[in-house]
């Protein structure tokens, strides 16, 4: 269990199962709406939300053997979550010898105190376990803040990759970490 000083409170990384599915769309909804929302028009905001998010989607994504998924907890609050996937469940390459980060957030009021950190670690950390060759991840070309924090991981970019929010197209920047 990795953890933080947090003011007063460690952050604590929990791994999420099928009885977290109610939390887990929760802060996937919160974080995703604080990090995209003053971008992007709220029609394709809500259509990205209810099928990115619904219940039946999640509760599938959980259940599937090649996705993990981990809470940063501040006590009893989810405040942030990591999505990892392998082989099958990768979103594009699905190479048995990569791990991809699909999802890290952090909910706003919890930025700046090293919670990104300690769930990019714990990928990294999964990924020397599993063995796997390199991490991938695809960022959003818009939004420098996470580039740069990938970036001082160590992560290049290699490719590029479109991501469908509601009917726009936008440009993913893919990188990995050797």
């Amino acid at each position: 269990m990795q953890t933080t000083d947090n003011k007063d409170q460690a952050i604590v990384i929990y791994h999420a199962g099928m009885d977290d599915v109610v939390a887990l769309q929760s802060v996937g909804r919160a974080t995703f709406v604080e990090s995209f929302s003053s971008d992007n028009t709220p029609a394709n905001m809500e259509k990205y939300l209810e099928v990115g998010f619904s219940i039946e989607k999640l509760t599938h994504e959980l259940k599937n053997k090649n996705s993990q998924f981990y809470f940063a907890m501040d006590g009893e609050k989810v405040i942030g979550y990591l999505k990892l996937n392998m082989c099958d469940a990768q979103t594009e390459l699905r190479d048995h010898n990569a791990l991809e980060i699909e999802r890290i957030y952090v909910l706003k009021n919890y930025q700046g105190r090293k919670t990104g950190r300690l769930l990019c670690d714990k990928a990294i950390e999964i990924g020397k376990i599993k063995g796997v060759d390199y991490i991938w991840l695809g960022v959003w070309e818009e939004n420098k803040k996470a580039i740069n924090f990938y970036t001082s991981y160590g992560f290049k970019a290699f490719d590029k990759h479109i991501f469908m929010l509601g009917d726009d197209s936008q440009t993913d920047i893919m990188m990995k970490l050797e």
